[in-house]
């Protein structure tokens, strides 16, 4: 009965059966799940999509343009030059290209191209969010699962201690105000495991989104607790791992992709205050001083007034303004780093320096029973051992699990996954 609490906590031992509408899921399979079926990051793809192809309409030649003209009244035209009978309508085509100077086009593929970098960062980024959301939510479940089997256990025991001193009440062998007390502590159980399985059902809630599995399944993770005993900072410096997280976190290279993104606008727009080369061919039929006129024809804006100005002003500021925030990012990044490997650094001292094993007081429970069968202890002491050792296995659980999403938000932080727990 109570020995049951005492067992290795195993993925084979520490998981029952699964029902029928359970599905038994591994990290490493709710990851590759996630990769592929997520909406939010098949809707980030797109945008990376899009700006792949923004740069490739940035570079493109601009089409040249034709222009027609003709007399619909195919009027004669009355001139000494035309001879008697000869149709003289007019008629007219002007083709033209546009030609874009001080390498305009280039610099707009350039800057284009570098959004394109600044979107694939940020999907990585949004991976890196979701990803560390997927990773907490399963273990959260696994070790709410572990503690909701403690509940199952101890309130099976409690449920068939209240059924027998109920009977003994009825034959007038003990007093009511007994029988009432252990019910009272049997519904704060009910009360405490029903609370549990509302967030159970929450987080399960959040990994059928992130899975986008619509089956409605309870998903029942497996994990190795072996594994997650084995993470430890050994061998890890803080200062290692901020050097790390300033060259892998996508949120900071977004950043400095975007300045590198202001840096080549900035360029585009110096660039843009040359004006563009029209050049163009005309043919006039009947319409000039010869009756087949031929003209080649040559357009630019004289950049008196407008020299872009305000555009390159603007891009200047963006470029300061880009800067400061990478500036700020970085803080950011070392803080988080910092502030995670202390939380991990805590949780892990705490639960290296405790006892973990249960199986004594399993034992000691069973002794309790059985003193209280005979009478030896009271109602108050029985509920008194018997919610010590309930508190005991939950708060076991509740830093197992601490320590475990300490970790995931140190690999968070750092923006590699450093410390795994499964295989």
């Amino acid at each position: 009965m109570w020995s049951l609490w005492g067992q290795p906590a195993t993925a084979q031992a520490s998981i029952p059966p699964a029902p029928t509408d359970s599905v038994r899921l591994t990290l490493p399979e709710a990851e590759q799940r996630f990769f592929q079926n997520n909406l939010a990051v098949l809707a980030q793809q797109y945008n990376v999509t899009v700006a792949q192809a923004q740069a490739v309409q940035a570079r493109l030649i601009d089409n040249p343009t034709l222009y027609v003209e003709q007399d619909v009244l195919r009027r004669r035209i009355a001139r000494p030059t035309v001879p008697e009978g000869t149709v003289g309508s007019e008629a007219i085509v002007t083709v033209q290209q546009l030609f874009s100077l001080a390498g305009r086009r280039k610099a707009a593929g350039q800057a284009a191209q570098q959004g394109a970098v600044v979107e694939q960062y940020n999907l990585q980024d949004l991976l890196r969010n979701l990803r560390y959301q997927l990773r907490t939510t399963y273990y959260d479940i696994f070790f709410k699962q572990q503690t909701l089997k403690a509940y199952a256990s101890e309130i099976a025991s409690l449920t068939r201690t209240v059924g027998l001193y109920q009977t003994q009440f009825e034959k007038g062998n003990i007093a009511l105000k007994e029988v009432i007390r252990l019910r009272a502590f049997l519904f704060t159980l009910q009360s405490e495991r029903q609370n549990i399985l509302n967030d159970v059902a929450a987080d399960q809630t959040d990994l059928h989104v992130l899975l986008r599995d619509a089956t409605g399944s309870q998903f029942v993770p497996i994990v190795d607790v072996t594994r997650t005993r084995d993470l430890s900072l050994t061998g890890y410096s803080e200062q290692q791992l901020v050097d790390t997280a300033l060259v892998r976190r996508t949120d900071l290279n977004a950043r400095r992709a975007t300045l590198q993104q202001q840096n080549l606008n900035l360029r585009l727009q110096q660039k843009l205050a040359t004006p563009d080369l029209a050049v163009g061919y005309t043919y006039d039929k009947a319409g000039s001083y010869i009756e087949n006129y031929n003209a080649l024809t040559l357009g630019i804006a004289v950049p008196i007034f407008n020299r872009n100005q305000g555009n390159i002003q603007v891009a200047k500021a963006q470029i300061a303004s880009s800067k400061i925030l990478v500036d700020q990012q970085q803080l950011v990044v070392q803080s988080e780093v910092h502030q995670a490997y202390q939380l991990a650094a805590r949780n892990d001292e705490l639960y290296q320096s405790i006892d973990r094993d249960t199986a004594p007081f399993a034992r000691l429970m069973v002794g309790i029973e059985q003193s209280y069968a005979k009478r030896i202890l009271s109602v108050v002491e029985y509920i008194d051992f018997f919610e010590s050792y309930k508190n005991n296995l939950v708060q076991l659980n509740t830093l197992r699990a601490n320590r475990v999403r300490a970790f995931e938000q140190l690999n968070f932080a750092v923006g590699k996954p450093v410390f795994r727990a499964e295989q």
